[in-house]
């Protein structure tokens, strides 16, 4: 709290939108990167997801009491995931495991557990050191919008024996109708459209694309251009879904900004070679190179997006 007091207080003129803490969901399949905790049991995963909770809607509050125009929000990884086949079976796994992102915005947005959460903490033993404060935090911290990475989409099955790819730090069931990133994540634009109709639809509270981008190879010629284009395609063919989410389904829409602007170590791998930027960093994965940054054609393409709000994709 002694953190957001000052930051909050710091940038209360320079800073209007605010997210409590990134990809919050990610503890389910990372809980040492999420959090910072050692012990994967449930009960200790949950409790500390519980004080995440917590702190969030505390943190919101204080905002709000510092600049009441602040607008402050959540953010989730999402992965829109569709059943394998038609069987009620595989209907209900991916229903299920949708609930596992919706359990994070659930209580952030309406500021308390749903009767399914508390019953799937109950299956699973867990015991949740629910303070009586903590329940008037929760119900008054609620966030003013949900903010989601977006990169691929899964598959959910009730058979054991399927092809399965990676995906965004975790495995998901291989769909026969798409293609794959050089690191098997699956594109899937018009997934993203499902995405944002399927919280809007959940919530009706705006969304805000903080994360969406392609991880690839890329490779810098002899005159010192980077050319990728199935970056440009990527990005292209989600902005597209994008748009008619917005202009077709009626969804509200914040804005979209693309992971990333320049090339780093990726997180999933801990390599420079998975590069995301629109601006080319001479590293290698044995940190040799001379640093120096180079715009990829990606960055050409995308200031022309920018200068036309989403308007000129050519």
């Amino acid at each position: 709290m002694k953190y957001c007091e000052v930051i909050f207080e710091r940038y209360k003129r320079k800073v209007k939108y605010w997210m409590t803490f990134n990809e919050i969901n990610t503890m389910i399949f990372t809980p040492h990167i999420g959090s910072g905790i050692r012990e994967t049991d449930k009960n200790t995963i949950y409790n500390a997801i519980h004080n995440m909770f917590v702190a969030s809607a505390k943190a919101v509050r204080l905002g709000h009491k510092i600049n009441s125009s602040y607008k402050i929000g959540m953010m989730m990884f999402y992965c829109t995931t569709y059943p394998n086949t038609c069987n009620p079976e595989d209907t209900l796994m991916a229903v299920k495991d949708m609930d596992l992102y919706y359990y994070f915005s659930d209580v952030q947005v309406r500021g308390y557990y749903s009767n399914k959460a508390l019953k799937y903490l109950d299956k699973q033993n867990v015991k949740l050191n629910v303070q009586e404060e903590d329940l008037t935090d929760l119900k008054e911290g609620t966030v003013d919008y949900i903010g989601l990475s977006y990169y691929m989409s899964g598959v959910s099955s009730d058979e054991n024996d399927l092809k399965k790819t990676n995906g965004n730090l975790t495995t998901v069931l291989k769909n026969p109708y798409l293609v794959t990133s050089a690191w098997g994540w699956q594109i899937d634009p018009i997934g993203l459209r499902i995405a944002l109709n399927n919280l809007y639809d959940r919530y009706h509270l705006p969304l805000f694309i903080v994360e969406n981008g392609l991880g690839a190879h890329d490779k810098m010629e002899k005159d010192g251009t980077i050319k990728d284009p199935y970056r440009i395609s990527y990005l292209r063919e989600h902005i597209k879904q994008i748009k008619q989410a917005v202009d077709e389904d009626g969804v509200d829409l914040m804005g979209y900004t693309a992971w990333g602007c320049i090339d780093l170590i990726s997180a999933g791998i801990g390599q420079m070679k998975k590069r995301y930027g629109f601006i080319y960093v001479d590293r290698d994965d044995e940190g040799n190179g001379s640093m120096k940054r180079y715009k990829k054609d990606s960055f050409y393409w995308y200031k022309k997006v920018i200068e036309s709000n989403g308007e000129n994709l050519d």
